[in-house]
């Protein structure tokens, strides 16, 4: 049985073990993380999956902004989402994702989402496109079809991602 519990209560070095184990340990070179810089993820929104206490999986989002000339606007930027090798296709991802985007929405936090994935998978399951991203830059490579976004406060201007001011969210038992 899976169970999801708030990612702050796992220790960090699992959390990376199994991202490197997800992702490989070339991992901070990717786009992705040069975008969140070196903030912190939003507690709120940010979970661990457990099966029998073992970690198999884990979302984290990260405040960030598409910076424009003269100002920013604020996104929530999903992922990393990883599941263990071994439990890849049980569906742990899709159930980390819905929680992460559930939480949003309970703290005021989905108007404006963004990730780096599959066009397909996130669109047919999560509602996320590229139809308002095409502006967007990033410190690095990026795919564009594989910048995508959710919201009703989703820019659809010229602007640079980049990370920005720590969120702070208290967390409630029923996160």
């Amino acid at each position: 049985m899976i169970t999801l519990v708030p990612l702050d209560s796992i220790d960090p070095a699992m959390v990376e073990s199994l991202l490197d184990r997800a992702f490989g340990p070339d991992r901070f070179r990717r786009t992705a993380y040069t975008i969140r810089g070196a903030g912190e993820a939003i507690a709120a929104l940010s979970f661990a999956a457990l099966e029998d206490g073992a970690l198999v999986g884990s979302i984290q989002c990260w405040p960030i902004a598409l910076i424009q000339d003269g100002g920013e606007t604020p996104l929530v930027m999903l992922g990393p989402v990883a599941v263990e090798p071994t439990h890849q296709g049980d569906g742990i991802g899709r159930r980390l994702m819905t929680h992460a985007l559930d939480a949003a929405a309970a703290h005021s936090l989905d108007g404006a989402l963004m990730l780096i994935g599959d066009p397909d998978y996130y669109g047919r399951f999560f509602g996320f496109a590229a139809d308002r991203t095409a502006q967007w830059s990033a410190p690095g490579p990026v795919e564009r079809h594989r910048l995508l976004a959710r919201g009703d406060a989703v820019p659809n201007t010229p602007g640079m991602l980049g990370a920005r001011v720590p969120v702070t969210i208290p967390v409630t038992a029923s996160a």
